[in-house]
């Protein structure tokens, strides 16, 4: 197949996309596939067909590391020449020319649903979640008010709006943008004295905060592909919490799959996150967030509607933990994808 693997763009977790990308990139050139890795912000000034853009930029391999510290966009937008839309040159055009177009962006357009409108109503074949669930999936305030509704327990949380009064907090307590991923901008508050410092940190990042219970215990993650829950994964950062760095960086956080928990704490794991990426009209895959306190309960802290796809992401692990390797998962994420279309 010709297939475009999307990444980049102008999110704050544009490494992490680029990073997923090179990977996903490498696993389907591996399976025989025509690949071409384009970069949804910066685009390509002079082809604007897939044939032209692969045959001039196609590469045996690709490589990406991601930085310690995350993107400075202004740079890049600088380097753009300021260039206003989200997508770039000929994006569309290649990505219309091609067979399918692998979703590896995370966060930004390429996750809350703008992008797979636009695919949509380009007739454009992409990987994951129709636009519906993305949106919801992003949404952090909006897919925990449907999980408290239909009876999935998530941490309380109040919300604080750039410019409105503050409401009172009850600490300890974590700051979430509404609309990133990745943990950017997350800040455990353990009392008022942290609270201005938290604020100034926070602004540029979202307009929105969540303001969410911290909820003390292990935590967990439940990959979804097609309608089976993968193997219970377990998150165990070396220091501090599941921040960027230790998502991203190698050897920050030890990851456990299969969990060693009982089977009965796996299984409404697994329940519970088919629960929730059908409740948020999720398709395709996902990744479902939790935290059991020491008392077995169980806490979902969110759903990821794009998981990321890098090295040291927790859904190939968890793929591995079933006997899929890195390349067939790509190549099956592709396959239930296309179902959509038939």
């Amino acid at each position: 197949m010709r297939i475009v693997v999307l990444a980049g763009g102008l999110s704050d977790e544009r490494d992490v996309s680029l990073a997923s990308g090179a990977q996903i990139s490498n696993a389907l050139v591996s399976k025989n596939h025509d690949v071409l890795l384009l970069d949804i912000y910066t685009g390509l000034q002079d082809v604007s067909d897939f044939e032209s853009a692969y045959k001039k930029y196609k590469k045996e391999t690709y490589t990406y590391n991601v930085p310690k510290e995350k993107p400075n966009l202004e740079v890049l937008r600088k380097q753009q020449n300021n260039q206003k839309s989200l997508i770039g040159p000929n994006v569309l055009e290649i990505c219309q020319d091609a067979d399918i177009c692998f979703l590896a962006l995370h966060g930004g357009i390429g996750e809350n649903g703008q992008l797979q409108a636009l695919f949509d109503i380009y007739g454009i074949q992409y990987t994951g979640s129709a636009y519906e669930g993305s949106l919801l999936a992003m949404n952090k305030i909006i897919s925990k008010e449907l999980m408290a509704f239909n009876g999935t327990k998530t941490p309380e949380w109040d919300i604080y709006h750039f410019g409105k009064e503050i409401p009172e907090i009850k600490y300890p307590v974590v700051f979430k943008p509404n609309d990133n991923g990745s943990s950017i901008g997350v800040i455990i508050l353990n009392d008022s004295d942290e609270l201005h410092k938290a604020l100034e940190e926070m602004k540029g990042i979202s307009s929105t905060i969540l303001i969410e219970e911290k909820i003390d215990g292990r935590e967990f993650s439940v990959g979804i592909i097609g309608s089976s829950a993968l193997p219970v994964i377990e998150i165990i950062p070396k220091q501090g919490f599941f921040d960027y760095q230790s998502k991203y960086q190698e050897g920050a956080s030890e990851e456990i799959s299969p969990a060693n928990i009982p089977n009965s704490l796996a299984e409404e794991l697994q329940n519970t996150a088919l629960k929730v990426h059908n409740l948020l009209g999720l398709k395709v895959y996902s990744r479902i967030d939790f935290i059991v306190d020491e008392d077995h309960v169980i806490y979902c802290i969110e759903a990821n509607s794009l998981p990321g796809m890098t090295q040291t992401s927790l859904l190939p692990k968890e793929a591995h933990a079933n006997q899929i390797s890195y390349e067939d998962l790509c190549e099956l994420l592709i396959m239930e994808s296309l179902k959509k279309y038939s």
